[in-house]
């Protein structure tokens, strides 16, 4: 390293984990239940694309509606 752009005083290069706030469960419109929502959506999405592929139909089909 160079001494001339590295002091005593720096702190080392924080990561992502040590910056993030994470928001607390909570009742209501909160930021956690949007992320815990938009996870399980995710989650959703993926596992219906999944179904779709190794079925070869699609979700109506397999639900019987058409």
């Amino acid at each position: 390293m160079n001494p001339e752009t590295t002091s005593p005083e720096q702190s080392p290069v924080e990561t992502p984990a040590e910056n993030y706030n994470q928001p607390e469960p909570a009742f209501g419109w909160t930021l956690y239940s949007e992320q815990i929502n938009g996870r399980f959506a995710m989650v959703g999405f993926v596992a219906l694309l999944m179904l779709e592929f190794f079925t070869h139909q699609d979700f109506f089909t397999w639900l019987g509606l058409r």
